[in-house]
């Protein structure tokens, strides 16, 4: 008897994985791989979705995952997306919560359509996997009070975000076997390797090298050409050469200007930032929401420099240059913003 219910959960994996895609209007490729859902999207619905980009070299570009906050796209009417063949849009009238849907985009085509050089980041293909997390009916809703729910959907996985971080932080700490020192506000460190000299204040220029991760390990940004390769986030594009910013001046997140008043030239730390210190409830790049961050930051120089005079404005929260690899053109809206 198990051998029989082994087989067919393994028979319906293989036929699963062996769906061919579908043609579609303006030459796209799909296939429906769940399609659970009672009721599908129609015109004037919304959907939440979590997406992952991928290119036929199985490099991904983009992941919902990763930021932890889901995308909305909008079911246009049939007379809007038949002007516009090959939108994948389209393509969300074919499912409702909890279906899976996966495309394809052809380069070749968007190249002839949109007059403009393929992409040199994929072969053929731009594969999107999409699954539906909620959908948001239309119905008699006015758009207020459709834009409400999509509010108070966003509002509650935010809120998740927010209880799940203390964990978070002591799981890091805890399987890291750090010995951290804490300070008032909440930043965590340890030095592991004494510099000399005086310590920076507010107004010196700082040169660091350093490297920023998740709490899971995700590197997603660091000025070492070296680790950027190793994580396939190097971007070519970009300069790697050692970060230089003027403490209590230029725009880094409250949890670097805190830190590096406590180190000395030569100082190599690991940081432990909370999300207070850092982007709090804003998603940013591939951090998600409420995500504390980790820093291994090395205190290459400080020059001395003038405390600025007292503004208006305070620094914006501007994380270090970011190293990510260019990102794919979605097929939806992005999600609302959570209110404050």
């Amino acid at each position: 008897m198990k051998k029989a219910i082994l087989f067919f959960a393994a028979a319906g994996l293989l036929m699963t994985s062996c769906q061919k895609f579908k043609k579609a209007e303006g030459g796209l490729e799909y296939k429906i791989v769940d399609d659970n859902a009672k009721e599908k999207a129609v015109s004037g619905d919304l959907l939440a979705l979590d997406m992952v980009v991928k290119t036929d070299r199985d490099s991904t570009m983009q992941s919902t995952y990763d930021m932890g906050v889901p995308q909305i796209v909008q079911l246009y009417p049939d007379s809007i997306i038949a002007k516009n063949p090959g939108d994948p849009t389209g393509l969300f009238k074919y499912v409702g919560e909890g279906d899976s849907l996966v495309f394809k985009i052809n380069l070749d085509s968007m190249a002839a359509k949109t007059h403009q050089p393929k992409p040199e980041f994929a072969d053929k293909f731009i594969v999107y996997s999409i699954k539906v997390k909620k959908h948001f009916k239309k119905g008699k809703l006015t758009d207020q009070q459709l834009g409400e729910q999509v509010q108070k959907y966003f509002e509650e996985e935010l809120n998740k975000h927010k209880a799940a971080e203390p964990a978070k932080l002591e799981k890091y700490i805890k399987d890291k076997n750090l010995k951290t020192t804490k300070t008032a506000s909440g930043l965590q460190y340890v030095v592991t390797k004494p510099g000399t000299g005086a310590n920076a204040k507010v107004g010196d220029s700082i040169h660091v090298n350093y490297v920023g991760s998740l709490t899971t390990g995700k590197v997603f940004d660091t000025n070492l050409p070296d680790v950027a390769k190793k994580e396939k986030i190097f971007n070519p594009q970009r300069p790697y050469e050692a970060l230089k910013f003027q403490l209590g001046v230029d725009g880094v997140i409250p949890g670097w200007t805190e830190a590096f008043q406590l180190f000395n030239k030569g100082t190599k730390a690991t940081l432990v930032i909370p999300s207070s210190l850092a982007y709090g409830d804003r998603p940013s790049g591939v951090i998600p929401p409420y995500a504390p961050l980790v820093f291994e930051v090395e205190v290459l120089d400080i020059k001395p420099g003038k405390v600025p005079a007292p503004t208006a404005t305070t620094p914006g929260m501007v994380a270090p240059t970011g190293t990510t690899a260019p990102a794919a053109t979605a097929p939806a809206t992005k999600a609302p913003a959570a209110k404050k």
